[in-house]
């Protein structure tokens, strides 16, 4: 396990021609470092306290007792069932006794298999409040996939939905459902510790701000899934980021609609945590669904949306004139690089909606960079924002290591006290990831403009060789998405024993299109240089993609490696 470093800020200066250049790009060009222009005017305060925890944060955030009475928290969908500010403080309390009383300790890593619930916010906070460490994970993973998981992160205990339960047999580790099988089931669940616990009867358990708070797997910046470890430290700033975003964009009375998966650090950095601290309402769903989304915009007059571009496609090319999202006045977009292309279509069809996207990654427990204007996302297009507070970053030439100023690609370089402590049990993998400063080296090639705001490219690994230039897939995947009779598309490399790498793309076409290879070749062709071009097209039903809208290359490449095998 790697040493902990205390976080410190770069150092800034502040005097003479320099610092011009700091107030409008947030660039230091002695140093090379890009600060947050938001921290020029925006005092971000963050606890200072070291003993303190996560969930102790949050739960003093919450609206004030007489008000959290009747102020919603959150609504099942599906179900309609509500639970106020006051019932949730009660049940994370008493289920956090619960989990006590049953053996979890300070330290113990509890393993969460489920989809979105009314549960699994107080089922994270639970677990926070008494020093446990959460280990999330997709509940579509396969049996091996979670032994594997459950393994690798130490789980001593799991809580699983009813569903997904048969996947935990073989685990052998001490499973609690998250609901009875049946209505006169009198197995253990987490509804019954909530009804069953006496929140007085929970000890005082110190917790740490340098505790580890949880496990989350990501592939991060070298490729094999990893476990993330992320401290409550990392967390309380977290919270505090979404509030000072609440903030800003005005979101405070704001409904929010929640699909994103609570397991990822987008949807519990959101949704699990810092929106209650501005004691907003969401609404949440077992899953995305188109149809049962825009329905639930609709019954439940949603204001704001964060989303991942894939929902945003849809909404594109499937809700062309719907009035059903009259009520929509912000759609973020995150976890995947949203193209100006697609961002165009959705201003052209949905024009009263802001949109911007941002950036994060698990490493950085969310989001490091955002837009908080309308105006400012008009007038960057293609940028997933500017630095938020507490954020520092460095754009690094891949070739000779040294810093970069505005508008020259390279790799992005983080530094926060959001940034993890390490990757669990892998101090090779957390080496490559993070230098001896603290610095986060995400794998992404981008750059900022003049004006501090930041664009990525694409993944740098992921970049294609042709012929000695780059070729960015997710620039190739932008332009494809603007032909009418794509649905979806996605684009890999393939090998060439002339050139290196040629792209090759994915397509998904519309029903009942004759959309043909040459063509596509063609339309491509017609808008982007000659090296980029596409040189083989292949129609499929569907895209892979991770949870979070993330297009799975690695399983379109074996793909196309077993059917070239196939031909041998």
């Amino acid at each position: 396990m790697p040493v902990e470093k205390s976080w410190t800020a770069p150092v800034k200066e502040e005097s003479g021609d320099s610092q011009l250049l700091i107030n409008r790009s947030g660039f230091d060009s002695r140093t090379g470092i890009y600060g947050s222009v938001f921290q020029l005017s925006d005092q971000l305060e963050v606890p200072t306290d070291l003993d303190l925890g996560i969930a102790s944060f949050v739960l003093s955030q919450f609206p004030h007792p007489h008000v959290a009475e009747s102020r919603i928290a959150l609504i099942d969908s599906a179900t309609n069932q509500q639970l106020t500010y006051a019932q949730l403080h009660r049940s994370i309390r008493s289920l956090a006794c619960g989990l006590y009383h049953l053996g979890v300790r300070k330290g113990d890593v509890v393993f969460v298999l489920s989809p979105n619930s009314l549960l699994y916010p107080t089922i994270c906070l639970a677990i926070f409040s008494i020093g446990a460490i959460l280990s999330p994970a997709n509940p579509i993973n396969t049996p091996s996939e979670i032994a594997k998981q459950v393994l690798d992160s130490g789980a001593k205990f799991a809580i699983s939905s009813p569903e997904e339960l048969h996947k935990l047999v073989q685990t052998g580790v001490f499973t609690i459902v998250t609901s009875r099988h049946q209505s006169n089931d009198d197995s253990l669940s987490i509804e019954a510790l909530i009804e069953r616990c006496d929140p007085r009867e929970l000890p005082e358990i110190k917790v740490k701000q340098s505790d580890t708070a949880a496990i989350l797997y990501s592939s991060g910046t070298t490729g094999k899934s990893k476990g993330v470890m992320l401290t409550h430290s990392n967390f309380i700033t977290t919270v505090r980021l979404v509030t000072w975003y609440a903030e800003r964009t005005s979101s405070q009375n704001d409904i929010f609609l929640a699909f994103i998966p609570i397991f990822h650090i987008y949807g519990l950095g959101f949704f699990g945590l810092g929106l209650f601290c501005s004691g907003v309402t969401t609404v949440l769903m077992q899953r995305f669904e188109l149809q049962a989304m825009v329905n639930a915009i609709q019954a439940y007059k949603v204001n704001n949306l964060p989303a991942v571009p894939p929902v945003i496609l849809a909404l594109v090319k499937y809700c062309k004139g719907n009035s059903s999202l009259s009520t929509l006045r912000r759609i973020g977009s995150g976890a995947a690089p949203l193209s100006k292309e697609l961002i165009d279509a959705f201003r052209g069809q949905f024009p009263w909606i802001e949109i911007g996207q941002g950036y994060g990654l698990t490493e950085s427990c969310g989001a490091t960079s955002v837009f908080v204007s309308d105006e400012d996302a008009r007038a960057h297009p293609g940028s997933c924002g500017m630095l938020v507070p507490k954020f520092f970053a460095k754009v690094i030439d891949i070739e000779t290591g040294l810093a970069l100023p505005p508008c020259k690609e390279g790799e992005l370089w983080l530094k926060s006290p959001t940034i993890m402590k390490g990757y669990l049990r892998n101090e090779e993998a957390t080496a490559a990831t993070m230098d001896k400063d603290g610095w986060l080296k995400t794998g992404d090639l981008g750059y900022f403009d003049e004006d501090g705001f930041l664009y990525i490219v694409d993944r740098i690994k992921e970049l294609i060789k042709h012929n000695g230039y780059q070729v960015a897939p997710a620039e190739l995947e932008a332009v494809l998405l603007g032909h009418p009779n794509i649905l979806d598309a996605a684009v890999i490399p393939v090998e060439d024993e002339e050139s290196g790498q040629i792209p090759m793309a994915y397509v998904v076409s519309a029903a009942g299109s004759e959309l043909t290879e040459e063509e596509v070749i063609q339309f491509v062709a017609a808008q982007v240089a000659p090296y980029k071009k596409v040189r083989i097209v292949e129609f499929i039903n569907v895209i892979p993609k991770s949870a979070a809208g993330k297009i799975l290359r690695k399983k379109l490449i074996l793909q196309r490696q077993q059917h070239i095998l196939s031909k041998l």
